[in-house]
């Protein structure tokens, strides 16, 4: 079930009123679902129905992107405050150290809220923040060029090209390892929210500054990686696994950036996995 939640977050200037929109469904253990850059929650539909049998699923629209707005003034879109965000959130929807699951910038978050001890477990798909130089500025300029390219394109073109496996592959084949199983909804849906993210450029300026370079201790954690992954290279795991030493690391055969439609079902089990 689709809903807002707003609750207050302290800045330097003051508390500040933050809204976010989610989805809530299915019961047992919370676990919290984070998308990537540019993306929206619904990128987690094709393995939400499987983990609500088993989990109270909620499925976030990261502040300025899906239907939740920007932050407000005195609000970065930038890791820390992200993840204080996230944090309140948890508090004002009285989720108890929640497991989270997050894909890509999603996955950094994920990593980030167990460094601080604030969830129950961690799955990171693919998590942003192990790259090298060269390889984040390849990946930004891949994002960049995505975002430009769905800006620019008229809704009517969008529809077009979404009804033709070609032409969902030419929408959605850099995230995707199979991107003609992925719906023409779908696809429309998720280039408008890659054109419409208001938080998209102020939070990959913010990521041109991030390395994940500490341990995250007392909470188990799970990084999974698709062995088709073109946006962040598989090697970027092997990192994880080295600077996270405890973390059971997985590779998803078969699966793109976001795994979540290539394999619903391996993902699934995945996420599950991780978070008993």
């Amino acid at each position: 079930m689709s809903a807002t939640v707003s609750f207050e977050v302290p800045s330097p200037h003051g508390p500040r009123t933050v809204t976010v929109s989610y989805a809530r469904v299915g019961r047992g253990e919370p676990l919290l679902l984070l998308h990537g850059i540019g993306h929206h929650r619904q990128a987690w539909d094709p393995v939400v129905d499987i983990l609500a049998t088993e989990r109270d699923v909620v499925a976030v629209d990261i502040p300025g992107f899906g239907a939740s707005p920007s932050l407000p003034d005195g609000l970065a879109h930038d890791l820390p405050t992200t993840s204080l965000v996230l944090a309140g959130l948890c508090e004002a929807l009285e989720l108890d150290r929640p497991h989270v699951a997050g894909n890509s910038l999603g996955g950094l978050l994920a990593l980030q809220l167990g460094s601080e001890k604030l969830v129950r477990s961690v799955t990171a798909l693919s998590p942003a923040g192990f790259w090298t130089e060269a390889e984040r500025r390849y990946a930004f300029a891949v994002l960049l060029t995505m975002r430009h390219t769905a800006r620019r394109m008229p809704l009517p073109m969008v529809e077009r090209m979404s009804r033709t496996a070609a032409g969902r592959t030419a929408l959605a084949g850099t995230i995707y390892a199979r991107p003609a199983r992925r719906s023409p909804d779908a696809v429309v849906a998720e280039t408008l929210a890659l054109a419409g993210a208001t938080g998209f450029s102020e939070t990959l300026r913010a990521g041109t500054t991030v390395q994940f370079t500490d341990d995250v201790t007392g909470v188990p954690v799970t990084v999974a990686w698709g062995s088709r992954d073109r946006l962040l290279l598989r090697r970027q795991g092997v990192r994880a696994k080295r600077i996270i030493p405890h973390a059971r690391l997985v590779r998803l055969p078969g699966c793109g950036h976001v795994p979540m439609n290539d394999d619903p079902a391996l993902v699934a089990r995945v996420l599950l996995d991780g978070s008993r």
